[in-house]
């Protein structure tokens, strides 16, 4: 007797089971009332394609199958960085690349889905990357490229304050802003280091000639110094010099007289006789 081969039937049979359980499952879920809310999303209800009014918080929450669907949106901080090219107030060429942290307002999450998109990477598309390179080219421009970098903080600030603003408008909140950096061409680069070096070599030489003032104060001070030791020294030793004079030209008269008193003086006053005579 002939052994018939049933495995094509088999396969088909497996095949059949997998599609019924896929397709069960599709519509558990899409007959499933219950829609789940995690942290970090809220939820916007639509019916039909239309969407409501209310922002629906992190929970569950419960739908009609088939009529409502719940959109999740993310409303965690989110991390963007663009790049772009600008001009400066002098025109130097400036490529400006920057860094932002932003979040979706859970307040306008509803508007933001119906405007912008379900997804924050459309945001940020459509939304941040345009309005952060309309924002860098305007302020790039209110400053020479020089003050782009002596004034760094000041520009960030200023994008920031413009960018910020615009997001808002689309319910998107700026967290933080940063310039990570700005490149210029190779020619203003070279002189610019040219510039920083030789302001570098005039405050080396300043100091070296406040440094050569200072020593030289000080010399003249400690010559000063000496020429008065000296001066005194040379007023004591004369002083010295006349008493020590003085005693030998009286040594020497006590040593030459020969003990007879003068009979007169050489005023007008008698002088008087030490031998009792008038």
């Amino acid at each position: 007797m002939p052994v018939i081969d049933n495995f094509p039937n088999r396969n088909q049979s497996l095949v059949r089971k997998v599609a019924v359980t896929g397709f069960v499952l599709l519509g558990l879920y899409l007959l499933s009332p219950v829609v789940v809310i995690t942290a970090g999303d809220r939820g916007v209800m639509t019916t039909f394609g239309r969407a409501d009014d209310q922002v629906y918080q992190p929970g569950i929450h419960f739908r009609i199958p088939l009529a409502q669907s719940m959109h999740m949106m993310d409303v965690r901080l989110q991390k963007g960085e663009g790049e772009g090219d600008a001009a400066s107030k002098d025109l130097q060429s400036v490529h400006t690349r920057i860094a932002i942290n932003y979040h979706l307002d859970p307040k306008e999450v509803v508007n933001v889905f119906r405007n912008i998109g379900p997804s924050a990477d459309i945001a940020a598309d459509r939304i941040i990357i345009p309005a952060a390179q309309e924002a860098v080219k305007a302020v790039t421009a209110r400053f020479t490229a020089e003050e782009l970098v002596s004034r760094r903080t000041e520009v960030r600030d200023a994008i920031g304050a413009l960018l910020r603003e615009k997001m808002q408008r689309h319910g998107l909140m700026l967290d933080e802003f940063a310039i990570v950096n700005f490149a210029f061409s190779r020619s203003f680069s070279e002189a610019i280091e040219a510039k920083v070096k030789a302001e570098q070599e005039k405050l080396k030489a300043e100091r070296d000639l406040q440094r050569i003032e200072v020593e030289a104060k000080q010399k003249v001070a400690s010559a000063k110094a000496e020429a008065d030791a000296l001066a005194l020294q040379r007023q004591q030793i004369t002083a010295d010099l006349l008493a020590l004079r003085r005693i030998e030209n009286e040594r020497e008269a006590i040593r030459k007289w020969d003990g007879k008193l003068p009979n007169v003086t050489g005023g007008t006053v008698p002088f008087i006789q030490v031998d009792g005579k008038p």
